[in-house]
């Protein structure tokens, strides 16, 4: 039976990034035998052009029948003054909702190969390799009510969180931490906020449940100024929506890019996979986006959506190998430098693949 994989490129650079990861996905799929078959639906600003909706009907469909979800970005500025309704994030957001994925996991490691990419000190950022657990489907951007009267200057948002989706983030991350390194550091504000006040309780008392994973409790602010003093000692970050959205660009900016995360968002149906930058629609049809997110997105989608870990790190293992080799795109290299393409770089990962490689 084949693996069935919805592909919502979206917009800006998200059709050239998804063009590079799905061919590496079937390329690395194709050594170890998994056939896969893959089809393209609209979502984003891509879908309002095509539809009037950020997220249509089949497209909704689509996702929900399929095996994993892969998504290129979403993002278009031309719709910047339209309703809420109206704009591509917000087909993005429904599509999170409606698939149940409630954690959404965001590695970042230093790259063997591209040591000094990114701002800190080379002494400051070696070991650096940790993963946010980010709860998706609470707190701030989905709370209620909430109301905008620019008029009146006046606006609300709400923060709300329950035990239960407190408990089945915890959970995920407490899991990842006993294949880990076994530290889990739980991020809050409970100094002023009541929602991190539960949310401490719930996660101490997930804790009970895992004595070979050690807990840390800190608070956002602090746990911010430690990543960029100190990254290398955490492990898993465990947080709500609104710190972990934060604090998982902060972490992929001490890498060296965003162009090289990955992301997964999980639950109990399909997963959504896409790599952490946005739509650069700048960059748009340039063939110079950085595709190793979206690459290294593709190898989630393999072993966390799929269960088929040796393809996933083939993919993994052929990104080094070509870092290795010292292929570089136009955001790892010093300006006006040669860089590779897009299109160039995926095609050298595809060629990095080797057979059997896999544990």
């Amino acid at each position: 039976m084949a693996l069935r994989v919805a592909v919502l490129p979206g917009d800006g650079i998200g059709p050239e990034v998804t063009r590079a990861a799905m061919a590496v996905l079937r390329a690395a799929c194709s050594l170890e035998g998994v056939d896969v078959e893959t089809a393209e639906h609209p979502v984003g600003g891509a879908a309002i052009r095509a539809s009037g909706s950020p997220l249509p009907d089949a497209t909704l469909a689509a996702c929900l029948a399929a095996d994993a979800v892969f998504l290129g970005a979403v993002g278009d500025p031309s719709f910047d003054g339209e309703p809420r309704e109206r704009k591509p994030e917000t087909g993005l957001l429904r599509l999170r909702k409606a698939l149940g994925v409630f954690a959404n996991v965001r590695p970042a490691r230093i790259v063997p190969g591209i040591p000094g990419a990114g701002p800190l000190k080379p002494e400051v950022a070696a070991g650096l390799d940790l993963v946010v657990f980010r709860e998706l489907t609470g707190g701030l951007y989905f709370g209620e009510p909430r109301s905008l009267d620019l008029e009146a200057g006046q606006a609300v948002n709400t923060l709300p969180y329950s035990r239960e989706e407190v408990e089945r983030i915890a959970e995920l991350a407490f899991r990842a931490a006993e294949g880990r390194r076994g530290l889990v550091t739980s991020v809050d504000k409970a100094n002023v906020l009541e929602t991190s006040v539960l949310w401490r309780r719930v996660v101490t008392e997930v804790a009970a449940c895992h004595p070979a994973v050690r807990l840390e409790h800190q608070y956002v602010d602090s746990c911010a100024m430690a990543l960029v003093l100190t990254p290398s000692r955490f492990d898993v970050l465990l947080t709500e929506n609104l710190f972990g959205d934060i604090l998982s660009d902060l972490a992929g900016a001490l890498v060296g890019s965003l162009g090289l995360l990955p992301s997964a968002s999980l639950g109990n149906g399909p997963g959504l996979f896409e790599p952490v930058h946005g739509s650069a629609p700048t960059l748009a049809g340039r063939d110079v986006a950085n595709p190793v997110g979206a690459i290294l997105s593709a190898a989630m989608l393999l072993r966390d959506g799929c269960g088929l870990p040796r393809p996933a790190s083939a993919i993994e293992a052929a990104v080094e190998r070509v870092f290795a080799r010292g292929l570089r795109t136009v955001d790892l290299v010093p300006a006006g430098s040669p860089a590779a393409s897009c299109s160039s770089f995926a095609r050298a990962v595809e060629g990095a693949l080797s057979p059997g490689m896999a544990g």
